[in-house]
């Protein structure tokens, strides 16, 4: 099998694996938050940085061990963005939790939803598994890929 045959199954595989994930939807406590991942340079970092590609990450808080995740690409975290997020992958009234970023009141709408403003140094206690989701994807396509372009960005992320 050459390697261009290779990367084709490897693909197909990757857009079959999301399109059965996109049937699965989450339930109970679930934690929300949006992360910025590649970019080539470094320099300005936060929201605002260019080359970044936005994602809003999705993982039930099953207590001491995390449950099934969502992750989407996004072209930027908005109200609109997020309301379609949340739509695809939490059926209605779930408890969910998340930072006190302006574009996730959107959730409050569908869900019951605690937002709360938290320094760095104790959002690990608020959104303990989705930054640990977050922390693992970027080293994983940072560690194993060396970096993943935005073309392709939601096929790792299925």
């Amino acid at each position: 099998v050459s390697w261009i045959t290779a990367c084709r199954i490897l693909r197909k595989i990757r857009i079959a694996m999301g399109h059965r994930d996109s049937i699965y939807r989450l339930h109970d406590l679930i934690e929300i938050d949006d992360a910025l991942v590649g970019g080539r340079r470094g320099g300005k970092r936060g929201r605002g940085a260019e080359g970044k590609t936005p994602i809003l990450v999705a993982i039930e808080n099953r207590g001491k061990c995390a449950g099934f995740i969502a992750m989407q690409q996004v072209s930027a975290v908005t109200h609109k963005t997020v309301a379609k997020f949340v739509q695809c992958h939490l059926p209605p009234n779930q408890l969910v939790r998340s930072d006190a970023l302006a574009s996730l009141v959107e959730i409050g709408k569908t869900q019951h939803h605690a937002a709360r403003v938290t320094p760095p140094d104790m959002a690990g206690e608020w959104l303990p598994w989705v930054h640990i989701a977050i922390g693992n994807l970027k080293a994983f396509l940072l560690g194993t890929y060396h970096g993943v372009s935005p073309k392709y960005m939601q096929e790792y992320l299925n």
